[in-house]
């Protein structure tokens, strides 16, 4: 078996070499046309924001290695921390709808931008992306900010990340709510822990032979290697266009989810997180066999019964019940971006579970007037 794993990755490290390439190195970058803080690292101009509705919110700052993090922190400083993680393609203002029900209440809510996403600095590179960065940046905000006592709202990606934080730092939380999202790891067992090994190698190999996909084949239901190999391979990854037909937002608040990224070269965070995905799985594995099966404190699955994610993949939320103290509650009607359908109930949801008691509801689809 080893042998064979030895083999399998030096084949795939020649293919690599021969066919891999960058579609935004640094050196196709024409400087002059953006705003360079540092070489490789770019920064949102604060004006690309000014236009921004119902996002009223004052920013926070944290320099963390190369990069500026841009987080939100709302509510009373004494209040009982909601920490909120947005996935892919979103950032902070995704909460905008929840974070009023939040402080009215009397919680404080800590809401970061990823690196790449948002008002946080932003890699030029794709290269310059893995899914251990943006554990590590969580990781170090969550401890500069000496949060504890944190009720962890991961959404998307933001479970595929915060997981990994709450792993590193599990004594900070006291309860997780999983939001459409996953931890996703191969299992116990021999064999699992050698696919764990050689799985991404083999999946980036198979997106390379299935080549590109449109945005048509995209939105048109290609499924998980369709969505990945239309990000891998676009130019232009359409952040608005895809919030659009997974989160049922207007024009106006699409525009908001677009503000980050006045060109392509800023998109690179959006572009590559998907190809990402399988990436750790060893490590994921192991932070469910260290931490998060021996886990005794509160845990929401709270997935939504229009989500394509989720709703088509039940492994996901099966992956999560590995957690002794996993519960599960199906929101019926918004999809893939609760927080965009049902803001404030969704903000109380978070609310009854700190209380010992969610429960699930029912918020009819409204259908914004899109203009194409």
């Amino acid at each position: 078996m080893k042998r064979l794993f030895v083999v399998v990755t030096i084949i795939f490290v020649i293919l690599v070499g021969i066919f891999q390439h960058s579609r935004n190195s640094d050196s196709d970058i024409n400087y002059e046309r953006f705003n360079l803080v540092t070489p490789g690292v770019l920064r949102t101009p604060d004006e690309r924001f000014n236009d921004i509705k119902d996002y009223p919110f004052s920013p926070n700052y944290l320099t963390i290695g190369d990069t500026r993090i841009h987080y939100l922190d709302e509510g009373p400083k004494e209040g009982k921390i909601i920490y909120l993680l947005h996935g892919e393609p979103a950032w902070s203002y995704l909460f905008r709808k929840m974070i009023p029900t939040l402080t009215e209440a009397g919680y404080r809510v800590i809401a970061p931008d990823m690196v790449g996403f948002g008002k946080s600095d932003k890699y030029i590179s794709i290269d310059d992306y893995s899914h251990q960065m943006h554990v590590d940046k969580m990781v170090q905000l969550v401890r500069e900010l000496d949060l504890k006592d944190v009720t962890a709202h991961l959404h998307d990606w933001g479970g595929l990340v915060g997981f990994r934080v709450i792993a590193e730092e599990p004594e900070r939380f006291s309860g997780i709510i999983a939001s459409n999202t996953s931890l996703i790891a191969p299992g116990r067992g021999f064999l699992r822990d050698l696919l764990s090994h050689i799985s991404y190698p083999l999946f980036k190999l198979g997106i390379w032979i299935q080549g590109p996909a449109t945005w048509e084949e995209f939105i048109g239901g290609d499924g998980f290697t369709g969505w990945i190999r239309y990000s891998r391979y676009t130019d232009n990854i359409d952040i608005g266009g895809i919030m659009q037909t997974l989160g049922n937002v207007s024009d106006e608040e699409r525009a908001g989810y677009e503000a980050p990224y006045p060109n392509a070269t800023y998109k690179a965070g959006a572009q590559i997180f998907p190809y990402l995905i399988p990436s750790e799985l060893r490590k994921n594995e192991m932070a469910y066999r260290d931490v998060f099966e021996k886990w005794n404190k509160p845990f929401l699955i709270a997935n939504s019964d229009n989500d394509p994610v989720t709703s088509n993949n039940p492994r996901l939320t099966e992956m999560l019940k590995r957690v002794p103290t996993a519960k599960e509650i199906v929101i019926k009607g918004p999809g893939h971006f609760i927080q965009e359908e049902a803001g404030p109930e969704y903000a109380q949801l978070i609310i009854d579970f700190i209380n010992g008691d969610p429960q699930p509801f029912i918020k009819d689809r409204v259908v914004p007037v899109i203009n194409l």
